[in-house]
C-alpha cells in the first residue's frame, strides 16, 4: 500500500546529515509494513530485528553500545551481511529494548555510515522522557492513518488524485467529479485510514467486515491501556478515551471534564489525556483567544478540543450506522452534529503539520479551526452539510480583517469574495489556493 512517507523516508536516505531514524505513529498504522518495504526496493540488504518477537536481542546490548561491535555480533546471529550504505538495519518494537534506542546516539556519533531505522508501539509514552534518550542525535519522522488522497491510490484512484493536486484555479470542479469525490469521501469517513481497514475494504468492498476491523483496532488500544499505563492511570485513560464520542457530539464541542464522569476535575485526568496524546490516539485543539503569532503564546491550554487519530475508528466508536453511506450526503455529514466531518479536518490538518487551534468569541461565534500560513492567519470554518452560513466567519472577519476566509463543505469550489469555499476532499490541499 502506498504511503506519502516513503518520500520523506527517501529523503533522509540521501541526506548528508543523516542521523538514525525514529518513525512515530499510533498502533497499528502501518509503521512495520512501511518500513520493511523501503528497506526491500531501496537497499540491497534489509536486516529486520523485533525485539518483542526476539527477547534473545536485547542481550547484545546488554554489556556494550560500541556500534560495531553490536553489528558484528548481529551478523554472526543473523548469518546475514550487513554493509554500510547497501543495508537498512530496522530496531523494531524498540521499546522492549532502551538500551538499543539509546545505541542510537552511538550510531550517529561513531558509525553514521550505516542506515538504521527505529519503530515501536507507544515510544512517546515508554521511552522519549526518560533518560537515556538519545535526544538531538536521531531523525524523527511520523507516520499517521491514510490520508484521503492516500485512499484515493489505495482504490486504484490515482487519476483522480493526480487532478486534485494539478488544480492551479478556484474554477468549479465538474459536477460529475464533485459528486464522485463526495462519495468516496463517505466511504473514507466510514473507512478511515487505518491500513488494515483500507485493505480490507480493498478486499470485500463491504464495510460490515471493515467495522469487525475496527473494533478489533479499537479492543487492541484498550488491551494496551492495561498492559503499558501507569496503574493508577488505566481507568481515566479508559474513561477519557471513551468520553471522546459524546464530547464532539455536544452542540459546543470543547472537552469537559464533567462528560468524561461527573463531578470530574481537570487536574485529575492531565496525566490520562497526556498519555493519550503520546500515544498518538488523539489529537488536541487549543482555544485560541488571541488570534496572533505565535500561536502557542495566545492559545488557552485548559480549553480544548480532543479529536480521534482516525476519523474510521470515531465512526466506529460512536455506531454510525452503515447505511447512512448510500443516503444524502448532507444528512450523513450532519451525523453526530458534523462531529465526523470536523474530526476528519483535524486530522488532514494534523497530517500537514499544523497545530490545531480554534476562536471563540463569547458566545456569539466560533470558528473551528484557525491556521497559519506564510506567516498569515487565516479562519477556517468547517460546514458538515449544504448551509451557506457564514455567520462565525463573518463576525472573524469584522474583528480581525485577514485577506481571505477558508470555508471546507460538501459544496463546490468557489470564490466569492473573500470567502473561498474548498470542498471537504480538497481541505488538505488548501496552502496551495492560498
Amino acid at each position: 500500500m502506498q504511503r506519502d512517507l516513503f518520500t520523506d523516508l527517501l529523503k533522509w536516505k540521501n541526506s548528508a546529515s543523516r542521523k538514525p531514524l525514529v518513525l512515530q505513529g499510533a498502533r497499528q498504522v502501518g509503521k512495520t509494513y512501511l518500513l520493511r518495504e523501503f528497506g526491500a526496493t531501496e537497499f540491497k540488504h534489509c536486516v529486520y530485528l523485533n525485539f518483542e518477537q526476539d527477547n534473545l536481542l536485547a542481550q547484545f546490548f546488554e554489556h556494550t553500545l560500541d556500534p560495531i561491535k553490536i553489528l558484528d555480533n548481529l551478523s554472526l546471529y543473523l548469518d546475514l551481511q550487513i554493509k554500510p550504505e547497501q543495508t537498512l538495519i530496522i530496531f523494531d518494537e524498540v521499546q522492549e529494548c532502551p538500551r538499543a534506542l539509546n545505541s542510537l546516539k552511538y550510531f550517529q556519533e561513531q558509525a553514521p555510515e550505516y542506515h538504521i531505522a527505529a519503530a515501536g508501539s507507544l515510544l512517546g509514552v515508554k521511552l522519549i522522557n526518560k533518560a537515556g534518550f538519545p535526544v538531538g542525535k536521531v531523525n524523527f519522522l511520523d507516520l499517521f492513518p491514510l490520508s484521503f488522497m492516500e485512499f484515493l491510490n489505495a482504490l486504484g484512484k490515482e487519476k483522480l488524485r493526480t487532478y486534485l493536486e494539478d488544480l492551479n484555479n478556484a474554477d468549479p470542479i465538474p459536477e460529475p467529479l464533485h459528486q464522485e469525490l463526495l462519495n468516496l469521501l463517505r466511504r473514507y469517513m466510514m473507512v478511515g485510514g487505518m491500513p488494515e481497514a483500507v485493505l480490507k475494504f480493498i478486499e470485500t468492498n463491504d464495510l460490515n467486515e471493515v467495522r469487525k476491523i475496527q473494533y478489533e483496532i479499537l479492543r487492541a488500544y484498550d488491551l494496551d491501556f492495561a498492559k503499558h499505563a501507569p496503574k493508577a492511570e488505566i481507568m481515566r485513560i479508559s474513561q477519557v478515551w471513551q468520553s471522546i464520542p459524546r464530547q464532539l457530539a455536544k452542540e459546543n464541542s470543547k472537552f469537559v471534564f464533567n462528560v468524561v464522569r461527573e463531578g470530574a476535575r481537570g487536574r485529575d485526568y492531565e496525566l490520562a489525556l497526556q498519555w493519550l496524546l503520546e500515544a498518538g490516539l488523539i489529537l488536541k485543539s487549543y482555544n485560541l483567544t488571541t488570534p496572533q503569532l505565535p500561536f502557542p503564546a495566545f492559545g488557552d491550554t485548559n480549553a480544548f478540543k480532543v479529536f480521534m487519530l482516525d476519523v474510521g475508528l470515531l465512526a466506529a466508536m460512536c455506531q454510525i450506522p452503515l447505511k447512512l453511506v448510500a443516503i444524502d450526503q448532507q444528512l450523513f455529514l450532519n451525523e453526530f452534529n458534523g462531529a465526523i466531518t470536523e474530526n476528519y479536518v483535524a486530522q488532514s490538518l494534523s497530517k500537514q503539520r499544523h497545530s490545531l487551534y480554534y476562536w471563540t468569541s463569547a458566545a456569539t461565534a466560533e470558528v473551528d479551526f484557525i491556521v497559519e500560513f506564510g506567516g498569515n492567519i487565516y479562519p477556517l470554518g468547517v460546514k458538515s452539510g449544504t448551509s451557506k452560513r457564514k455567520k462565525s466567519l463573518q463576525i472573524y472577519a469584522t474583528k480581525y480583517n485577514p485577506e481571505l476566509l477558508l470555508r471546507v463543505s460538501s459544496l463546490n469550489l468557489k470564490l466569492d469574495g473573500k470567502v473561498c469555499n474548498l470542498p471537504l476532499y480538497l481541505c488538505s490541499q488548501f496552502a496551495r489556493f492560498l
